[in-house]
């Protein structure tokens, strides 16, 4: 950077800002016009320092779709600052017909219809962005209208062409690049793919100072989420960096890329950080030639803005007061005194700011933010409600709801340092005979879990798990032995009465060197796994959600093997205690007899009437089969003779009258024993006989198998008995 140039005809002057956000927060009764009166500061001092031009970094606007007066503002400062008789002195160079389309294909001053004195060079930001169908935003408006020339526009965010706007005042020439704004993301995968590409003047292209202008992050905040500076081009002279609110307006030569970084930064404040505090500025850049020289200027317009941290427990006013019951009274004093302190020094820095007869003018309510972290050595410290606190202020700073910001310190976690969990291959090597091929994944993991902090589990326990995983595919093994040895471990400690800290550190380690000791001797191995799975929700999708098996809730622990335990014998006495109830009745002991007769088969099972009475239905198809097979046995025993019946029932009787119909009773025994609870003595039989199903499986048939309904299976309904009354 060249001290200040003398020689007017052969520099062009350039004034540069960036972020004036023009409509932020214009509901606010107080801060509604901060950003309007900040850019009119702006535009006013190109005017009065006659620079030949005015360069904005985008976000102009503060919204994609300003308002009816955040437009009005914008468009009045810059028809009142930038139009007149003045001649413009610059010398468009290159063809502009693509780049400023909507414009005429030409820059505004270059437009016999419209009077410009100052013209205005713009790109656009990540708040008034292009937007819809046609891609338009607010600067098109701005731009069609004269009064400004936006450029940088990249109608392919995957394959962007950066295409310079050629500019000359005497001897001096200026090649000025624009990139609007493109999601950092986006942006720097096209940059790594090589396919940004920077066009150059033909001829001279040493006697061009390269300017450029961006709106990207600056820092770092995600590992793509930014635009390093080393991804742009070493022929650069100046990069205007846009987008970051900080300003940081000296110019930083970058080493690497031998080009200086200027980051003007917002020119109002849009949120209380500490990046927001620093003294706003703008600045006049003069170019001569190869050389440059700015000139910061401090804006006075801008609303004071007064920002601080402090921690509660080192202030001497608050020592040992974290140990006082009931400190609330005492600590907002505290504070409050502090935001008071705050507040007449943003009066007063204001103040030095304006002119000599300034003392008149009203001075601004200032902007005020205390960060607070409350976190006490020991004890507690009581804070107040921050909008309680803020409401304090009212009238005083322009912020009354969030001026005070309270938080405690994170905690921190001691992190294993990564050079001591190398593997010393020397050592793993000497143990193998120096053989690489007698190496097993279980010997690396070993090795390494050697130098891990495990406190519980066995070492060489996890290894053989880890080694189960990898050579048989047991996906659950490591989950498995670590829940288990969490579980022996807890169960251990159970044993003893009174445990402190050391007490528990001293069993824990004793046990687990009794488990790494009875693995290294044999006498503990890893338990074989139930392979048994959990049947398969009917909403899981194997596309979408993957293998069941490989879902821990798919397999079958001990617990899911007692609960289901335990449901099996409740379902069993309520079975019985239901069944006891009904051997009293009627209708219970002519089940019992139609149940003996022989003429039930596998295709009258497969038909099912609709429950009738007051005996309850099968509920699912598992009590279905289970039905099925009691009768299949009975059947099968079908040579025993029928147990003399307890009682005389109307069935009996009909049996003696009308031997002929004794297939259809029989039938309609079938029915009522499927519809209908069975007996204790059916049950009984089943349970003994339970195990020759799996040699004699009785097939159920679907509803889509044909099923033979001639012969003497036909269904027959059950008699109406309806009017008899019980015996």
């Amino acid at each position: 950077m060249s001290p200040p140039p003398e020689d007017d005809e052969n520099t062009i002057r350039i004034l540069i800002a960036t972020d004036s956000h023009v409509g932020y927060n214009e509901r606010d009764p107080i801060r509604g016009k901060d950003s309007a009166r900040s850019f009119e500061e702006v535009i006013s001092l190109a005017k009065e320092r006659n620079v030949d031009m005015i360069l904005l970094s985008g976000d102009l606007f503060h919204d994609n779709k300003p308002s009816h007066t955040a437009l009005i503002d914008a468009m009045k400062t810059l028809r009142t600052n930038c139009l007149g008789d003045k001649p413009v002195e610059l010398e468009i160079l290159s063809d502009m017909s693509q780049e400023f389309q909507l414009a005429g294909g030409h820059v505004n001053y270059e437009d016999e219809d419209i009077n410009v004195s100052i013209p205005v060079f713009s790109i656009h930001g990540n708040h008034d962005d292009p937007s819809g169908e046609d891609r338009l935003c607010s600067l098109d408006i701005l731009s069609v209208s004269g009064l400004v020339n936006y450029f940088g526009r990249t109608p392919e965010n995957d394959n962007i062409t950066i295409s310079p706007v050629l500019l000359q005042k005497g001897h001096t020439k200026l090649a000025m690049y624009g990139l609007s704004n493109v999601r950092d993301e986006r942006l720097f995968r096209t940059f790594r793919d090589g396919k940004v590409k920077f066009l150059r003047p033909d001829i001279q292209q040493d006697e061009w100072f390269n300017l450029m202008t961006v709106h990207q992050n600056h820092i770092g905040h995600s590992e793509t989420g930014y635009l390093p500076e080393n991804f742009l081009q070493d022929f650069l002279d100046v990069v205007i960096w846009g987008h970051e609110h900080e300003c940081i307006i000296e110019p930083r030569l970058n080493t690497e890329m031998n080009f200086h970084v200027i980051q003007p930064g917002s020119s109002v404040a849009t949120s209380l950080c500490a990046g927001e505090a620093v003294p706003k500025h703008c600045g006049i850049l003069s170019i001569t030639g190869r050389d440059f020289h700015l000139e910061k200027i401090r804006l006075k317009t801008v609303r004071p803005f007064v920002y601080k941290e402090i921690i509660l427990a080192e202030q001497k006013e608050m020592k040992n007061v974290w140990r006082k019951p009931n400190n609330r009274t005492t600590i907002t004093q505290f504070l409050s005194e502090m935001v008071e302190e705050l507040i007449e020094e943003a009066k007063e820095e204001w103040l030095s700011l304006q002119e000599e007869n300034s003392q008149e003018v009203e001075i601004p309510l200032p902007l005020v933010r205390l960060r607070v972290e409350y976190s006490s050595p020991e004890g507690n410290f009581e804070m107040e409600n921050p909008q309680r606190f803020s409401s304090r202020f009212v009238g005083k700073v322009a912020n009354s709801h969030d001026v005070v910001q309270f938080h405690r310190k994170k905690a921190t976690h001691k992190r294993i340092k990564t050079d001591d969990m190398e593997i010393d291959e020397e050592k793993l090597l000497a143990k193998m005979d120096n053989d690489i091929q007698n190496i097993t994944f279980k010997d690396l993991v070993g090795e390494f879990l050697e130098k891990a902090t495990l406190e519980i589990i066995p070492v060489n326990g996890l290894s053989d798990a880890v080694g189960q995983f990898v050579n048989k595919d047991d996906k659950h093994a490591t989950e498995t032995f670590v829940d288990e040895a969490r579980k022996a471990c807890l169960t251990k400690m159970k044993e003893f009465d009174e445990l402190d800290e050391d007490k528990i550190t001293d069993i824990v380690n004793a046990h687990k060197s009794y488990l790494e000791d009875q693995f290294s001797k044999g006498q503990l191995k890893i338990k074989k796994r139930n392979k048994k799975l959990k049947p398969k929700p009917d909403e899981w999708d194997s596309d979408i959600d993957g293998n069941w098996s490989d879902e821990p809730a798919a397999q079958i622990g001990p617990d899911d093997i007692a609960s289901d335990d335990e449901e099996d014998s409740t379902s069993t006495r309520a079975t019985t205690s239901t069944r006891g109830r009904g051997r009293g009745r009627g209708r219970g002991a002519r089940t019992t007899t139609n149940t003996r007769k022989p003429a039930a088969t596998k295709k009258t099972l497969a038909k099912k009437a609709p429950a009738k009475g007051k005996k309850r239905a099968v509920d699912s198809d598992e009590e279905e089969e289970v039905d099925a097979m009691e009768i299949d046995d009975d059947d099968d025993e079908e040579e025993a003779p029928a147990p003399p019946p307890t009682r005389t029932t109307r069935k009996a009787a009909v049996k003696k009258a009308a031997p002929k119909a004794a297939p259809k009773a029989a039938a309609a025994g079938r029915q009522t024993q499927l519809n209908f609870a069975p007996s204790q003595r059916v049950t009984t039989e089943s349970q003994a006989t339970q195990a020759l199903f799996h040699r004699n499986p009785i097939h159920i048939s679907s509803d889509e198998e044909e099923i033979d309904d001639s012969g003497s299976d036909d269904f027959v309904p059950i008699k109406d008995n309806k009017g008899r009354g019980r015996r």
